[in-house]
Formats: C-alpha cells, sequence, structure tokens
C-alpha cells in the first residue's frame, strides 16, 4: 500500500538509536491540517517495526503537526515509567495520551461530557489536549498521579499511523530532555535522545512548532492550562466563557501549584545561555537590547539577539536572528525553538529578545518564552 501513494522509508542504525525516514512531500501534508485517513493507512506498512517497539514496552520518538514526541504504551506503568527516565522527567509532571480515533476515548476517560464532545468535534485531529477523569486502567504513572488524563488526537498522518499500526494508545510528551527547547526537527531529537532510545521517525520539520493546548474539562468551567495554537478566542465560540489558570497566565514563576498538566510546574524549553526578555514600546526595547548586547560583548560574553522581521535591522548584535513577522503569528511559533536550539549551537552567553504579549497564538509563545527565560523579563 505504500508504494501507491509514493511514501519511501530509510533505516540508518547511528550507536543504538535507530532513524527511520518518512518522505513526507507524498503526503501532501500541509503540517496543520486534517489528514486523509487513506494516507494514514498507508504509513501504517512504514512503520510495523515501530509499531513492535512500542507494543514490547520500548519507547519511539515521531512527529506530530505540533512538536515531536517520544511515545510508549500509555496502559503499560512500565514503559511510561521509561519516558520519564529518557528526558530526565519529574514523575509528577503528567503525560499526554495521543489516540488515533475518536472510539479510543472510552478507553481512557471515565466520563465523557458533552461539552467534551463537541470539541472534539470540531478540532480533532488537531493541536488540541483536552482532561478528562480517567478510567481506573490509566496507570497513575502515565498520568502524574493524577485522577485526570490529557488526551490528543493528533493530525499528523504519521503520528496517527503508528498509533494504529502499535494497536496502543501512546503516550507522548516532547521528545527532548528534560527543560530543553522542544524538538521541530528529529535532529533535534537525535541531539537529545541518541543512545537513549531504540528509534527516531523522521517526518520532516513539523508545521506548528510549539505544544497543545491544554484544555481542563473535569471542572464546570474548562480552563485552559496551557496556551497553543487552538486559542481562547477559538474556544470560546463554541464553548462561552473560557478561564486560563493563573499558573500559565502570570508574569511570574508559579510555586506552590500540583501541576495538572505537563509544562504548568517547572521551568521548561530553555536554551544553555541565558535568554531576557524586554518587554515595551518598540524603540525603547531596541535601545534596551542594544545598550545589553554592547555592555555584555564588552565583558567577552557571546550574545545574540531575538527580533522580528520588521526590526531586525535596527539592531548591533554580531549574532541577530529573526524569529518570523508579528504580522504572520504562525512564523514566530514556528521558528521559536529552533531559534533556541541554534543558540546552543552558536554557544551564546546571553539571549536578548523582543516580547510578545499580544492575544492569540502569540500568547502561546509569550508562555514558553516566559519558561525558557526563567521569567527573565525586563518592563520598560
Amino acid at each position: 500500500m505504500g508504494n501507491t501513494t509514493g511514501i519511501s522509508v530509510m533505516g540508518v542504525f547511528c550507536v543504538d538509536t535507530k532513524i527511520i525516514k518518512i518522505d513526507m512531500n507524498s503526503c501532501d501534508f500541509d503540517g496543520k491540517g486534517k489528514e486523509d485517513d487513506r494516507v494514514v493507512e498507508a504509513l501504517r506498512d512504514s512503520l510495523k517495526e515501530a509499531g513492535e517497539i512500542i507494543r514490547e514496552g520500548g519507547l519511539v520518538a515521531f512527529p506530530t503537526e505540533t512538536v515531536y514526541g517520544l511515545g510508549a504504551d500509555a496502559m503499560n506503568a512500565e514503559a511510561s515509567a521509561r519516558i520519564y527516565s529518557a528526558k530526565g522527567r519529574p514523575s509528577d509532571n503528567p503525560l499526554i495520551v495521543h489516540i488515533a480515533d475518536v472510539e479510543q476515548v472510552t478507553q481512557i476517560a471515565a466520563e465523557i461530557p458533552r461539552s467534551a464532545q463537541a470539541v472534539m468535534e470540531r478540532f480533532w485531529p488537531g493541536p488540541l489536549t483536552i482532561i478528562l477523569k480517567k478510567r481506573p486502567e490509566v496507570p497513575k504513572g502515565t498520568t502524574g498521579g493524577l485522577d485526570t488524563v490529557a488526551i490528543r488526537m493528533p493530525s499528523h498522518p504519521v503520528a496517527r499511523a503508528l498509533i494504529r499500526e502499535s494497536g496502543r494508545v501512546i503516550a507522548a510528551p516532547s521528545a527532548n530532555t528534560s527543560g530543553r527547547p522542544s524538538p521541530t526537527k528529529a535532529v533535534h531529537v537525535w541531539e537529545d535522545m541518541k543512545g537513549r532510545i531504540p528509534m527516531i521517525i523522521d517526518g520532516g520539520t513539523v508545521g506548528i512548532g510549539i505544544e497543545s493546548t491544554i484544555l481542563d474539562m473535569t471542572e464546570e468551567a474548562p480552563v485552559i492550562l496551557r496556551p497553543g495554537y487552538i486559542t481562547r478566542e477559538m474556544l470560546e465560540e463554541l464553548l462561552g466563557p473560557v478561564t486560563i489558570d493563573p499558573a500559565v497566565a502570570g508574569r511570574q514563576m508559579p510555586v506552590g501549584i500540583r501541576a495538572k498538566a505537563p509544562g504548568m510546574k517547572y521551568r521548561h524549553y530553555a536554551p544553555k545561555g541565558q535568554l531576557v526578555l524586554v518587554e515595551g514600546p518598540e524603540k525603547p526595547v531596541i535601545e534596551k537590547i542594544n545598550a545589553l548586547t554592547k555592555e555584555k560583548e564588552a565583558q567577552g560574553c557571546r550574545v545574540g539577539v531575538i527580533a522580528t522581521d520588521e526590526t531586525l535591522p535596527f539592531y548591533d548584535a554580531d549574532i541577530r536572528r529573526s524569529i518570523g513577522s508579528r504580522s504572520h503569528p504562525e512564523t514566530i511559533a514556528a521558528n521559536l525553538y529552533d531559534i533556541l536550539r541554534e543558540s546552543d549551537a552558536l554557544e551564546l552567553d546571553y539571549i536578548y529578545s523582543e516580547s510578545f504579549f499580544e492575544e492569540g497564538l502569540l500568547d502561546a509563545v509569550m508562555n514558553r518564552m516566559l519558561k525558557a527565560a526563567g521569567y527573565h523579563l525586563i518592563t520598560l
């Protein structure tokens, strides 16, 4: 079946980690939209070995439309424990369970409110995770000790094909070591996971570039626990009022909370150098970043600046990178983690960046950048 779609597969052994490359050009997948089930089924032949690894309790890194995930059998507590070990992830940080078909929700969730059904119909498959009360069969080793479970149905054809081929629902956080920028390319996974996991499925660069929106639907009113590509405004068109948890809406490090979803409690997405965000009117921000850059360069530090297409020419740093255009927020989201990882390759000591406190997708970008910066924010 794979030959009829023109999908090619190549296997290469590198240390103990095998890379399987999928040619996504023949899938006609833009990285964001919903994929035709025929393509998903065609890919299954290419993923038989990966599916076997999942069934045996092993780990496989694979692309989704958001970032690369590190997958294991969600119903196998020992397999989930291997995810935490490979990532160096705190065990109270819940995992997201990925499904390929809506019917699989009944295997995982004890209750499915009508509002949750409406959300699934509107936004699945896609970059939205919903939290529901879990069935007893779902191990607490997967849910971070909670009685709730985070569930998502990705739109990426490789992700859904792997889930179907494995015959399992797959727990999958981002495929990076804990605290590092999330991977948007297979090479990012390789940097963090080579020798730690048996297989990486290379499906090219992902389309969205930041993790899914997480919506808690266990309370009377829905609550966003992590902003993402599916925005508050989009959810409110369907559900009415939606709130944002204060732990993810603030500009300071949240303390004393129990994480109900990934990304709430710990520092995440961080480059090795110190990222500092500068907020304020455009001209003062540019002047402040230029002054800070000059000061640190005079001290012998390696400094980089993250700007936008609109402002990049106004910065004096030797190392400058545009993260995208403010008029096209999706470009900023797509480039964020790649730029943070490049800063490590460049061995930068300090990275100064403009801020993006705006509604919609840029709000999700700022959520990630604040965590990456350890909440180092200068307000002018």
